[in-house]
């Protein structure tokens, strides 16, 4: 034997008493590898009977009465959001002393269900539109009683002219607080032309955007420049319009960076610089930023973040001897994303070499969780059951033929870990949560999807007066009938 083939056998030798001896597999069950990772169970997670609860009621129940793929919202979390963030701003008002009124407005685009609107509104939450559309459920709102012609709707976007014309119709129609947020001087025309009455107005500026961005400034909004100039040439000569608002948002969201409190900082001064010439200005919107939770790992200081907002919006305003302004926040993915969860059966495995092993789950990530596929956007992911079986590193595959239908990393790893499958036993399920924002509009809930995978079953879960669990089927799987018809067959 030369020593080569010696080395070669030595090594084969030494990795085989390796993995008898030092298997983390054999060694330790799914539970361990949560509780050894993270600081678990949480506020919203827990393990019993080797079954996940989530919110205390028992996932696997669900998957049992209705089946996967499935989705759920958990109504009561949009309260429970809205609640907290008005606390804190107020908190932080009091802690500062700070002179104004803060509002919370609900972005729609976030997800437009009426279950949710409907939880919004009850929080005391008023609203922020995208499009034409919204100006439509501002209508069915309004006829169902759910708001009146009082609540506040800033209207916020690049307009067409459908959404400019459902803007001035609504304020034709007597609603007292819409406010259209002039994202360009063209539209404040459009307004001048067809609004009959006094009404109320805003304007976003355009944020100069991360220095690692594609381009430097936002394209949405007027430039800083040309604000003042518009507003004394323009805005201030007619009769009819009180400007109100400044509106400011970066994509980053709302971070702990230099590039944050640097941005809010000159929107503040823009603000003083106005309001020194504009008496009506008295509010400034901060837009939406805060983040959810898509780890079990997730750290993040909202109320560190909150108190820092208050105190530099304070101190610019002081600086300038102006009196503080009134504070809007437009929260969307923060009120309904930790409310939504998406549950999937593993319904294969195969193992591709000799290292790769994929579950294959009963749906698609481009259809279901589509900001999986075209953003690499990290959910918390968690077993359903078999929270006492030995764990593996694993794929995630969807069904369509589609070579990027897959998800294999973790926001605070580069694996996957779920328990091993035993033939013939109850599927494994597992479910992604705080999946309650943005994938339906994304996904295009009841249209055509990759290779026709329907959309998923839907339920509504909230609480009775008693805090008992109810439950409400909001939707079944998508018929095939309803996509012929959609592609011309029916």
């Amino acid at each position: 034997m030369n020593h080569r083939n010696f080395i070669f056998l030595l090594f084969v030798f030494i990795s085989f008493i390796a993995d008898e001896f030092y298997n983390p597999i054999a060694m330790k069950n799914y539970l361990d590898l949560i509780q050894q990772t993270f600081d678990f169970p949480t506020k919203e997670f827990s393990v019993r009977n080797n079954e996940l609860y989530f919110h205390d009621f028992n996932t696997m129940d669900l998957v049992r009465k209705y089946g996967t793929p499935l989705k759920i919202s958990y109504l009561p979390v949009i309260t429970d959001k809205i609640k907290s963030a008005k606390r804190l701003f107020n908190n932080a008002f009091k802690k500062y002393n700070y002179e104004g009124d803060y509002m919370y407005c609900y972005c729609t685009k976030s997800s437009h269900f009426k279950f949710v609107l409907e939880k919004v509104l009850d929080a005391g939450a008023q609203i922020e539109t995208s499009s034409a559309y919204d100006i439509e459920i501002i209508r069915s709102l309004y006829r169902s009683k759910l708001i009146d012609k009082q609540t506040t709707i800033l209207c916020n976007g690049f307009k067409r002219e459908s959404y400019m014309r459902g803007i001035s119709d609504l304020i034709n129609d007597g609603f007292e607080n819409v406010i259209p947020i002039l994202d360009n001087m063209q539209e404040y025309y459009f307004y001048k032309q067809h609004i009959k009455k006094p009404y109320k107005m805003g304007i976003r500026i355009a944020s100069d955007e991360e220095p690692n961005f594609d381009f430097y400034t936002s394209r949405l909004g007027i430039r800083y420049s040309d604000i003042t100039r518009f507003y004394v040439e323009v805005i201030k000569q007619d009769e009819l319009v009180q400007l109100k608002m400044l509106h400011f948002f970066i994509n980053s969201g709302i971070r702990d960076t230099a590039y944050y409190w640097s941005e809010l900082s000159k929107f503040i001064y823009k603000y003083c610089e106005l309001k020194k010439i504009c008496d009506t200005l008295d509010t400034v919107d901060i837009g939406g930023g805060f983040p959810i939770r898509t780890s079990l790992a997730y750290e993040y200081d909202t109320k560190y973040m909150v108190e820092q907002i208050i105190e530099n919006i304070q101190w610019v305003c002081k600086k300038n001897f102006v009196k503080t302004p009134n504070l809007t926040t437009e929260f969307g993915s923060y009120t309904v994303g930790e409310s939504g969860a998406t549950f999937f059966s593993i319904i294969n495995q195969k193992l591709q070499n000799d290292k790769e092993l994929w579950y294959m789950i009963d749906g698609s990530f481009i259809t279901h969780l589509p900001d999986t596929w075209g953003k690499n956007q990290k959910f918390i992911m968690l077993p359903l059951n078999y929270w006492d079986k030995e764990y593996q590193q694993v794929h995630l595959g969807g069904l369509t033929c589609d070579s990027d239908d897959y998800y294999n990393s973790e926001v605070h790893s580069t694996h996957v870990f779920l328990p091993v499958l035993e033939q013939g036993a109850e599927p494994l399920v597992i479910g992604f949560f705080h999946t309650g924002a943005y994938q339906e509009s994304l996904g295009g809930v009841g249209g055509i999807q990759h290779c026709l995978i329907p959309a998923a079953r839907h339920v509504i879960i909230d609480l009775d007066n008693d805090d008992n669990i109810i439950t409400e089927l909001f939707s079944e799987e998508q018929p095939p009938d309803q996509m012929l018809k959609i592609l011309g067959y029916k």
